[in-house]
């Protein structure tokens, strides 16, 4: 078929001279036109969106994940700390830039005590209510079950108006059982699975590092994270815990704020009270550290910001690529098109006509392959959250982005053929052939 005859059908109608056609006329028509022509050549259209398609693949899929990790700390830290709770503890597990000022905290911060836990709960005005915890390691077993190395919390009976972890059998530890050191725990439901086959346990009987204990409780089930269960641990009467191991393992102190309260006034105020009680002058630094759900957040929150800049900017390289094959391929279809182009100009058409048509053509191939790459990475996405533990969630501005950049990378990369179209000579294209 010649190149006239291949217009006459692309075009779809009688040819007219552009110049009596109105702007939305004109665009629909060059619409009309680009479609057809990725119609035409499907395969060649089809490999020239791969570059797109990949790079917005790419992007998309970086950009759920981050988004993923950044719902996940912020649910997380939510769920352990508490949105309106501090926590004070010796070391402090964030904001520590090198080992040398992990080795300086240890040298210089003291050990937290219940001791600090009563001065707290006698002088603060801002809390509403003060629990202590600690951790250790243990082999809990139940007859000729044994499980190594599983968390074991040591708590106040106050733990139970803070912690995320709470009863769903039996009951939480209580005060008595703290004055009493009464050999009793609240275990996780896979502990109770694992030693048991069955979460109906209360009453039943385990060893905590050979030592026998009350099950008085299972907890509620936490689910897993990255693929790691957080229903494995047992709690005790920190009493309890001390006899068995003391309380320099790490004992916290959480502080949950009164009602309308903030957690930085509450901080503020647990920092004074603290500095306080340990003679500290203004020059001097903490000799304990302070943790908050939303400070440690953003902490974690700016660090992978940082990092989805450089993974965006390092996978965007990719839509760069997409773009120099999508001009590319308009260069040569400029070149297969010359003689439609004189044909065009004969008939009236301006070089702006010309210039919005191949550019349309170029954005049109671009932004289908940016949707067929949204598409693929919302797959992408599902699959990860269905049967991987990596978190992932499309975020509205990667969706809109992915859209917005595989369009602008057909405008400018179309631009240069488009203005090579535009410039051809009418009389020069018509004796192409």
């Amino acid at each position: 078929m010649s190149a006239t005859g291949r217009f006459d059908q692309l075009h779809g109608r009688n040819l007219k001279p552009c110049k009596t056609a109105k702007p939305m006329q004109q665009f629909f028509e060059a619409l009309k036109i680009a479609l057809a022509s990725l119609q035409a050549h499907k395969l060649r259209s089809f490999l020239t969106l791969l570059g797109v398609i990949f790079g917005v693949i790419t992007v998309v899929a970086v950009a759920s994940v981050i988004e993923g990790f950044f719902r996940y700390t912020n649910q997380t830290l939510t769920d352990r700390l508490g949105s309106n709770t501090v926590v004070l503890d010796r070391i402090g597990q964030f904001g520590i830039t090198s080992f040398e000022e992990f080795l300086e905290r240890i040298r210089r911060n003291k050990e937290v005590t219940l001791d600090d836990l009563d001065y707290l709960r006698e002088h603060s005005k801002l809390a509403q209510s003060f629990a202590a915890q600690a951790y250790s390691t243990a082999e809990v077993g139940a007859g000729n079950r044994k499980l190594t190395d599983l968390t074991v919390r040591g708590v106040t009976a106050s733990m139970a108006d803070i912690d995320i972890v709470q009863a769903d059998r039996g009951r939480y530890l209580s005060r008595v059982d703290e004055d009493q050191r009464r050999y009793v725990t609240l275990i996780g439901a896979e502990v109770a699975r694992q030693l048991f086959d069955t979460v109906e346990v209360v009453g039943r009987e385990i060893t905590i590092d050979g030592r026998p204990f009350e099950v008085i409780g299972v907890a509620q089930e936490l689910g897993s994270s990255f693929g790691q269960s957080q229903d494995e641990f047992v709690i005790i009467p920190v009493s309890v815990f001390e006899n068995m191991w003391g309380v320099r393992r790490g004992l916290s102190i959480s502080i949950k704020a009164a009602d309308g309260v903030s957690v930085n006034d509450l901080q503020d105020e647990i920092r004074l009270l603290m500095r306080a009680r340990r003679h500290l002058s203004y020059s001097d630094k903490d000799t304990f550290s302070l943790l908050s759900a939303e400070a440690v957040n953003s902490m974690i929150q700016g660090m992978l910001g940082l990092i989805a800049a450089v993974a965006l900017a390092i996978t965007s390289i990719s839509l760069v690529v997409g773009g120099i094959v999508v001009m590319n391929i308009m260069l040569v279809t400029v070149t297969e098109r010359t003689r439609e182009i004189g044909i065009r100009k004969s008939l009236g058409a301006r070089r702006r006509d010309i210039l919005m048509q191949f550019l349309i053509e170029s954005t049109v191939l671009s932004g289908c392959g940016g949707l067929i790459g949204l598409a693929i990475a919302t797959l992408v996405s599902w699959f990860l959250v269905k049967f991987t533990p990596v978190p992932s969630s499309i975020p509205a501005w990667a969706v809109v982005a992915a859209i917005s950049v595989s369009i602008g990378v057909g405008l400018v990369f179309g631009i240069y053929p488009a203005w090579k179209a535009s410039k051809l000579d009418p009389i020069v294209a018509l004796r192409a052939e």
